[in-house]
């Protein structure tokens, strides 16, 4: 049988750095030629970053990035890598299509999510993305019309089918007609964001494709993170009978080289099915001449808090250098949240970089003071205490605040402190709050919510622990010292605004808090379902009211990386102004 040999380049990728962005597939695509690839493939929209979300309606950038691609396949060329085939990700426009002519329910300009083929220094031919993700945090109706071909491209003897992320992961479309078109390798590019086991459901799905296609399947994925959003690599290639047998890493920018034996091309594939049109490009009709295989490589399996921590420290990562910033400062309570950031922060840019300030008040526990002491040890970080008592203590005076008023001009208090070093010092301010208490409200709004970038805003609070723990073991594992001190995990949770409060005070356990989170917040069940699922139902009221009315709270909240099936903004979105109520009370008479 013919072979190719396969390069994917999982890329990280910075949104609107289209000049930035192609200076790394000129550079990928280079590696993909010294190691003899014949074919090298980059992740949806990798020339512009994803996802654009609204630059896709600004003619401009539509116009630079149509512009670049040419300019990048001429650049390949004149940089003696013409002979490859390069599969590129890209925004385009609707051919036909003019710009005084848009309409209502047609995005602006017609922009597409093309995938642009490109040899011998020009642009042969581009797919479009056919189905338009519209759910979770994907909004793509908006943004792009569909495309309805198949586009095969015959390399090296081997007609290759090529379509764009969703296309795969929906029934019908241009995957459906892969096996009529007759395509030895279907190739897949993808701006796949991560959550919580999807590399196992997507090696599910690629398996199923591979089979129904009928031919070996080559998915390369984005890697990085994009605001609220992480993708995650873990490129894979199945072969006819769904096999996977190559698999590249999580979190990790690089490419993976794979050799295949396809079946040599028959015929020319032609004709429209299901409403797809199959287009067929010769590039090059003659196999190549027969070589050694590289044996194929399966990356180790990561567990599920090795996986969750890696999107937690990537979408940090990228975030504060993507966005220009040098450094990160932190409130460190001693407390079990702040200190799991602390962790992230040092693992995503360094602990020389990391700015950790203890605010103790009158109400601060010895054993938390000494707790979040011990963490800077351990770390590294830049740690420095700051008392807020004598910043507290006139606002008291003043304005004679006491009960819930005076606790929460505690947090505030703390925050213009952190705020102030912020302007001063250019930190990014890093907000602590877990996912647990966002969904109740449980912080204080211009106090410890504050910051530009929140890691664990989508992690639960039961989710922090074993993170936490897992954190500790595995430096254990690698001979390093634990980051995080023992007594802050093991401690009752608490804010310590008052004498002797503990969060348990005014919220349930935090496993019975966080399963009925899972059910309401997660999976959108209502009250009945609730109580019917055996939780109390004074309870159900309590927690779901909490729920509720938080929601004002929520939308002022930093953004923070996305790892559990529904975030809050981008997954889960709700009215500010909502008289709905659910009532558990009447579920449970019933």
């Amino acid at each position: 049988m013919p072979q190719l040999r396969v390069a994917l380049a999982q890329l990280n990728v910075t949104v609107g750095d289209i000049a930035g962005n192609a200076d790394k597939i000129v550079a990928w695509t280079r590696n993909a030629v010294e190691q003899g690839a014949h074919v090298v493939a980059f992740p949806e929209l990798g020339l512009t970053g994803y996802p654009v979300e609204d630059l896709a309606l600004r003619a401009s950038f539509v116009d630079a990035s149509q512009a670049r691609i040419h300019d990048l396949a001429q650049r390949l060329a004149d940089e003696g890598l013409g002979d490859i085939v390069v599969i590129c990700g890209y925004l385009d426009r609707a051919s036909g299509t003019a710009m005084g002519v848009d309409r209502l329910g047609r995005p602006k300009g017609s922009p597409t999510n093309a995938a642009a083929v490109i040899h011998q220094g020009r642009v042969v031919t581009s797919a479009v993305k056919h189905h338009l993700p519209n759910y979770g945090v994907f909004d793509e109706f908006r943004h792009f019309v569909p495309g309805n071909t198949l586009q095969v491209i015959r390399i090296h003897g081997i007609d290759v089918a090529l379509v764009i992320c969703e296309d795969l992961w929906q029934d019908g479309g241009p995957v459906a007609v892969t096996r009529e078109a007759g395509a030895g390798l279907l190739l897949v590019i993808n701006s796949s964001p991560y959550e919580a086991n999807k590399d196992d459901v997507r090696g599910d799905l690629v398996r199923r494709r591979a089979r129904e296609a009928g031919c070996s399947l080559a998915y390369v994925n984005l890697v990085g993170g994009q605001d609220e959003l992480v993708f995650d690599g873990d490129s894979l290639v199945a072969d006819a009978d769904g096999k996977v047998f190559a698999r590249a890493p999580q979190f990790e920018q690089g490419s993976m080289i794979v050799d295949l034996d396809l079946p040599a091309a028959s015929g020319t594939p032609a004709g429209t099915h299901e409403g797809i049109e199959i287009v067929h490009t010769v590039l090059q009709e003659d196999p190549v001449e027969s070589y050694d295989a590289m044996e194929p490589v399966i990356a180790p399996h990561l567990s599920d808090e090795a996986e969750m921590y890696g999107a937690v420290v990537t979408g940090l990562r990228d975030y504060v250098q993507k966005n220009g910033f040098k450094s990160v400062l932190l409130g460190l309570s001693g407390g079990i949240d702040s200190s799991l950031v602390a962790a992230i922060a040092c693992d995503a840019i360094g602990a020389e970089h990391v700015f950790g300030i203890s605010n103790p008040s009158v109400y601060s526990s010895d054993h938390s003071k000494d707790d979040a002491a011990e963490l800077a040890a351990r770390t590294g970080l830049n740690y420095r205490v700051v008392p807020i008592q004598p910043m507290v203590q006139p606002f008291l005076d003043t304005l004679g605040l006491t009960g819930l008023a005076e606790e929460n001009l505690q947090a505030r208090v703390r925050a213009v402190i952190w705020m102030g070093l912020s302007n001063a010092d250019g930190h990014l301010v890093l907000a602590c709050g877990n996912k647990s208490e966002l969904s109740v409200g449980y912080s204080t709004i211009y106090g410890d919510a504050v910051g530009g970038y929140a890691p664990l805003k989508d992690v639960p609070k039961t989710l922090v622990w074993r993170l936490a723990k897992w954190r500790n073991a595995d430096a254990k594992e690698k001979g390093q010292q634990p980051p995080i001190p023992e007594n802050s995990i093991v401690k009752p949770p608490s804010a310590e605004l008052r004498p002797g409060q503990q969060d348990t005070d005014s919220l349930p356990p935090y496993d019975l808090l966080d399963d009925m989170l899972d059910d309401y917040v997660e999976q959108d069940r209502g009250s009945a379902e609730l109580v019917a699922a055996g939780f109390d139902t004074e309870l159900v009221t309590k927690v779901i009211q909490l729920v509720d009315r938080a929601e004002y709270k929520r939308r002022q909240y930093p953004p923070g990386p996305k790892i559990t099936h529904k975030a809050f903004g981008r997954d889960r979105r709700l009215p500010i102004t909502n008289a709905w109520r659910e009532d558990a009370r009447k579920a449970a008479e019933h």
